[in-house]
This record gives C-alpha cells, structure tokens and sequence, in this order.
C-alpha cells in the first residue's frame, strides 16, 4: 500500500475519533462518546464491565511485557508520571520536577501517597523497581527500556559489566527521588509513564517470596485501583476503587472487572446481555455494527508481524525470508479478514507513532518495504531453494489461540504454501503467555506476534533487533544497523535531531531489506462501548486504555 492511502485510511478512521499525542507530537485518540444517556441495564452499579480476548501474563511491573499485563498494572500502581487524554505526560507520583541546564539530572519531589497497606510511597520505592529492572539476575525482559530512558550505566548493568548500584537513580531522602542521564532523552518524561518504571515496595515484595503478583494479598496498589480478585490464568480480574489513592475524588467508577473472552460471537452475546460493558469486535462482526451508535473505531500502534527464526536452517537466507514476505495478500487480510480498521504494514514503524523535527509523520517521510508481489516472490524463492540445495522446507509457526491470529495464520499459510512451491507451513495454537515463553526460548521457528510503542519515538521499534536485544527474537544480527541505533542513542546523532531522524529511516530500510521481519498489518480496534459509559481513553503508544477519568451513568 503507498503512503497516500494508508494517510487516507488514518484521515477516514479520524472522521470517527480522534487520535492520540504523545510529548513528541504523535496523533492519538481522544476520550470515547457518550453523548446521550440511556438506560443503563445496570443501574446504580458504576463498576465497569470490560472484555480482554488474552489472559493477564503478569502482575509483575519489572516483568510484564504485554499489553493486557500493563493495563491492569497501570489501574492499581502509579509510577511518576501519567497521561492526559492526549497523551501527553502529566505529573501523577511527582509533586515537583527539577530538571538541570544539560538535561542530565532530573530531580523528582514526591507526593505525599500511600500504598494500600498505608505504607507511605517514597523514593526509596523507585529505586527498588528500577534496580531490580536492570539487574542481570532478574532477567527482566524489558530491562533495555532504562538504557533506552538514558539512565546512567543502565546498559552496562543490564550485560553484567557493572554492579546494580551504579545505575544513576538514588533516594535523597524519603520525598526526593534523584535520576541522572548518560544522554539527554527528549521523551525522557514520556517513558516515565510506563509500567516497567513503576515503583514496587521492597518490604512488601520481599514478605512474598516467590509469589509476588499472584493473588490479590500479593498485590499492592498506590494506584486508581486495587486487585480484589485475582489469580495466574484467570477468566475474570476483579478491581475496586482504591480509598487510599491520593487523587481518589477523581475517580468515579467504584471498580473494573475484566472478563477473558476469546470467541467474537460469546463476546457479543455478552455485551448484549448487558454482561459487558466494553468489547471488541473482530470480522464480519464489524459491518454488522458499525452504524450502530456505541461502536468506536480506534487506531492502535500494534504491529503484527511475522518473526522468522535465523539460527533456524533455511530462515537464515535472506532471499527466503524476502519471498515470504512478498507472497501474502495484505489488503486481503486488513480488509477482508480483520475488517477493523487496520491498515496493511508496508513498513516496521507504524504510521501515527511519532512526529519528527520537520513537523511530520514518521511514515510520511519515509519509504514502503515489502509491499505484496508474488512474482518477486516466486523469484526469491527459487534463489533462496537453490542457495541452500533444498527442493522445499517445512516450518511451524506458532499463533496465539485468539480468533483474529488463527484467521490471519490460517490465511498466511494458505497464501504462502499457494505462491511458494516447496513450502508447506504447520500451525500451532497456544494462550499468549506460551507463545511469549517460547519466543523468549528461541524455542520456534516462525510466529506471528506484535509488538505495541511503549513511547512516541521510532526507536521504541528499531531497538528490538540490534544485537543481543532481547527482544531480538530472529536473533539477526548487522554491525552497520548497531552503530547507527547506538549513535542514535548515545552518540552524536542524539544531540541532533534532524540527522537522527534521517540515520532512523536509514536503519528502517537495513531492516527491511534483509526482511528480519515479514510485517503483516497495523492494528485497528473496532470497540464498543455502551451508552452511559463516558471518559474511557485509548492511546495508541504506552498504555492502550486508560480507566481512572471513566464514569459509568
């Protein structure tokens, strides 16, 4: 697809809500309609009913990596900084913030909070969770994000070349957190939102053992919320109104309660009977409803895609993995399949992510890689078989047992073992907490995954495949493309932000043209959200629903 009509698709899509803006500038939605009161089938209970088609895989701030995880972490545990509904970061934990002429040192004064045990929030909290973020034996998997913040030594703590207590935060006392920077970070502020940057209490984790984040009397909460009813696995996550919440009067819903569905059909059947209150909607599920008065259209960052695995035989040739990328039909899937607003991924870097200096887009500025073309495809392919001496090749690919991967899955293989002769391709389901435990593994050959922005900058995507990432599942590996994200980092392209915009786009097209991803579509979320429901705000980069302004009438 060309720029101009994926611009349109997003122009079309804006017509229905508005998008959301993170510091850097980037487009995001607004808070969803509710204009006009009706009957609520529940009147007089304002706890929000809200559908998740996958199973929380963590309560665990420093370990979570999905989206569904973060979002009920984000409910009940305040970091720092929040969001507005633009998405711009506003003050949550800080009172005060002082920032020096250089940019390298931020000095945070905290709020006078409390978690939920009364236990008082202090400084102390946060160099805790940012410690243990970073510490090599944690493993957290999301350890890269404070190097990416800019923290002093974080990198070379996260590899093991430095002690955990040389990373550059420290408690002053009790109300002054102190955080200084190897580099100045422009989104510095913006990342300090997200959930891996949460505070945790040491005390309180360390009285659990290994059980922190498995039931509700694992949890704490400084947060909107409290977790009232939980447990690895569940169907249904219970929250209530957290009375020890510092901004407490802001919050109007007396709790949420999430519901795992899976199935597209049992999930309107649900939010028909009244059981829900927001659901997602998926296929021909989306004609059906789309005129109807409480459906909202809403562009996410999510990038679906396929990563092949390199140290796997085969899926190491380059001309392999291009042929894949070229053979599948991306309208088809976006338009035919889908059906909610997704768009097909011509690119790595979704559209809508982040503004650069010159005012625009990211992708308005830059190029479209592998666009559908099963001639080329063919072509590689035949190069590809003959480079190994191989007549065919049979691969399994992993997919998350929601009903959207299984129909996209199910169409990929069908298109690629149609264009691609030789190539036969197996389908395996699993829950998303299985298919992630494999990924971290290196235990697959090919999956379909996503990945969501956790802050409006390119590099939120482009970091995930240097060298050693580990979120650098492919395991593929480019020296050229490591300088260029280090010096983009650290280096002087960080201290100009006309060349680092243009050495990003650069370093997209490395990836692209070595297809170390096969992109497959840009997430759409076709939602809807009952009449009386007000205030609920989707963000397309960090935390993709936002409850604590929500009201329930």
């Amino acid at each position: 697809m060309k720029k101009k009509r994926i611009l349109a698709m997003a122009l079309a899509l804006s017509a229905v809500m508005a998008f959301t803006a993170c510091s850097s500038g980037a487009e995001t939605p607004a808070e969803t309609p509710g204009e006009t009161p009706t009957e609520n089938p529940a009147e007089g209970d304002s706890t929000l009913k809200v559908q998740f088609n996958v199973e929380v895989a963590s309560m665990d701030p420093q370990i979570a990596t999905d989206g569904t995880s973060f979002e009920v972490i984000a409910a009940v545990t305040e970091g720092l900084y929040s969001v507005d509904k633009d998405g711009s970061p506003i003050p949550a934990m800080v009172d005060t913030v002082e920032k020096s002429e250089d940019g390298l040192t931020y000095t945070f004064k905290l709020k006078d909070a409390v978690w939920s045990n009364g236990t008082p929030v202090t400084a102390k909290d946060f160099v805790f969770a940012w410690k243990r973020l970073v510490d090599p034996e944690v493993a957290s998997e999301y350890a890269f994000i404070m190097g990416v913040a800019g923290v002093k030594n974080a990198d070379a703590i996260a590899a093991g070349e430095l002690p955990v207590d040389d990373l550059g935060v420290k408690a002053e006392d009790d109300k002054t957190l102190v955080v200084q920077l190897d580099v100045p970070v422009p989104y510095f502020e913006s990342l300090m939102s997200f959930p891996s940057f949460l505070p945790m209490n040491e005390e309180f984790f360390t009285s659990t053992g290994d059980n922190y984040g498995t039931s509700p009397e694992t949890l704490l909460a400084n947060g909107p919320f409290k977790v009232t009813a939980y447990e690895p696995a569940a169907t249904t996550i219970t929250l209530v109104k957290n009375d020890s919440y510092w901004d407490k009067d802001a919050v109007k819903l007396s709790g949420i309660e999430y519901q795992v569905i899976k199935d597209s059909q049992q999930t309107m059947l649900s939010y028909q009977n009244g059981d829900l209150d927001i659901a997602t909607l998926s296929g021909e599920q989306v004609e059906q409803f789309m005129n109807d008065p409480e459906f909202v259209n809403v562009v996410a960052g999510y990038l679906w895609y396929v990563s092949p695995n390199q140290l796997v035989k085969g899926l190491e040739n380059v001309n392999i993995r291009t042929a894949m990328a070229l053979s599948f039909d991306k309208d088809a899937i976006a338009n035919n399949i889908l059906k909610d607003g997704s768009i097909p991924a011509n690119f790595p870097v979704p559209t809508l992510l982040a503004t650069g200096p010159d005012g625009k887009d990211f992708r308005e500025t830059s190029g479209t890689y592998l666009e559908t073309n099963k001639e080329s495809a063919l072509e590689f392919w035949t190069k590809g078989l003959e480079e190994l001496g191989v007549e065919g090749l049979t691969y399994t690919m992993l997919v998350e047992d929601t009903e959207a991967s299984i129909n996209v899955a199910q169409f990929l293989q069908s298109e690629w073992q149609a264009a691609l002769p030789g190539l036969t391709v197996e389908l395996q389901t699993m829950p998303k907490k299985n298919r992630v435990e494999r990924m971290q593994a290196g235990d697959y050959e090919l999956v379909l995954t996503r990945w969501g922005p956790d802050y409006a900058d390119p590099m939120t995507y482009l970091d995930m495949w240097t060298t050693g990432s580990s979120n650098n599942y492919g395991s593929w590996s480019n020296a050229d493309y490591d300088a260029i994200i280090e010096d983009a980092k650290r280096g002087e392209l960080a201290l100009d932000p006309a060349a680092r915009w243009e050495a990003l786009k650069e370093a997209e097209k490395i990836v692209m043209d070595e297809a170390v991803i096969l992109p497959v579509y840009q997430k759409g979320d076709a939602v809807m959200v009952r009449t009386g429901v007000e205030g609920v705000e989707f963000h397309s980069v960090g935390i993709n629903r936002v409850f604590k302004n929500a009201v329930k009438k």
